[in-house]
């Protein structure tokens, strides 16, 4: 087996493992920090398939930032507290499981199917190309053929912020 194969398996197994401590943890604190452990993995997955911009994006803005803002309203909220299961049956909750184990299989066939020795249809596989996840090559595709809908993104951000000011500055009063 290939050492970079191997690494990447061990980290890629890692974080489905602290993926799962996200959604079985039942301490919210400790499910946030299993969230951050999920992103910092993602990271160095990043990083094995070289893509050093999105690693770092990844590190400093859903680890540093998004998690940062989630650990903050945990302790707003104070949910400390573990609130009584429902004794009666949702067939809501019949319906979300059935769901997460279709995506589950969707993702699973998605994750297998590359494993398996290639076909006689596949002969050659797709490459990336050069310079692929690095800044400069992210930074022309954004500022050139993605120009538009780049300011188009800000603007919606901006009027996001601006409406959720008023909003708050509404109930103040």
């Amino acid at each position: 087996m290939n050492p970079n194969l191997f690494a990447f398996s061990v980290v890629a197994i890692l974080s489905v493992l602290s993926a799962l401590g996200v959604v079985f943890f039942k301490n919210a604190v400790r499910s946030a920090l299993s969230l951050v452990a999920t992103f910092a993995l993602l990271s160095v997955l990043y990083l094995t398939l070289d893509a050093q911009l999105l690693a770092w994006t990844q590190l400093v803005v859903y680890a540093g930032a998004i998690m940062v803002l989630f650990l903050f309203v945990i302790m707003v909220l104070n949910l400390s507290k573990q609130p009584a299961l429902i004794e009666r049956r949702d067939p809501k909750l019949m319906l979300a499981t059935l769901l997460g184990f279709g995506f589950a299989g969707i993702i699973g066939v998605q994750v297998v199917t590359p494993l398996l020795p290639p076909s006689e249809i596949v002969k050659d596989p797709v490459l990336a190309p050069n310079g692929f996840g690095q800044p400069q090559a992210i930074g022309m595709a954004l500022f050139t053929d993605y120009g538009y809908p780049f300011e188009a993104i800000s603007v919606l951000l901006l009027v996001g912020i601006v409406g959720s000011i008023l909003l708050a500055k509404r109930r103040l009063r």
